[in-house]
């Protein structure tokens, strides 16, 4: 886990490119776990790890009526072996784990359709 500036953002991966990437990428996103008025339990724990495991890049809402507050349910989430916070907006919470065989967001792959989508912008500001 990183050092913040405030302890509210403690849980957040540190600011760069793919954390850019990963927010632009989960904003049209539907929460996919919701964590309501059991809190952050086991199987609530045991749903975002498979989930995480399908999608890579998910989005969590936390109900109003959670004992714990979006920032505790977000260090929770967290403590879980390469979880990162990506970006908590209201009461949602956006969470990327790296896919160890096939990751979308960050690697080679990832790499040439920046590539790409870069070129085609130079391309287009050439006309």
């Amino acid at each position: 886990m990183n050092v913040a500036s405030t302890p509210k953002k403690r849980s957040l991966m540190p600011s760069g490119a793919l954390r850019r990437s990963l927010r632009a990428h989960g904003h049209h996103l539907s929460p996919i776990v919701q964590i309501g008025k059991g809190g952050v339990s086991h199987g609530v724990t045991k749903q975002v790890e498979q989930a995480l495991a399908d999608h890579e890049l998910i989005k969590v809402k936390v109900d109003a009526d959670s004992p714990d507050d979006r920032f505790a349910a977000a260090d929770q989430l967290a403590a879980q072996p390469g979880v990162n916070v990506v970006q908590i907006v209201g009461r949602a919470v956006l969470i990327y784990k790296r896919h160890p065989h096939q990751p979308r967001y960050e690697g080679k792959a990832a790499e040439a359709k920046r590539a790409a989508k870069a070129e085609r912008a130079a391309k287009a500001a050439a006309k």
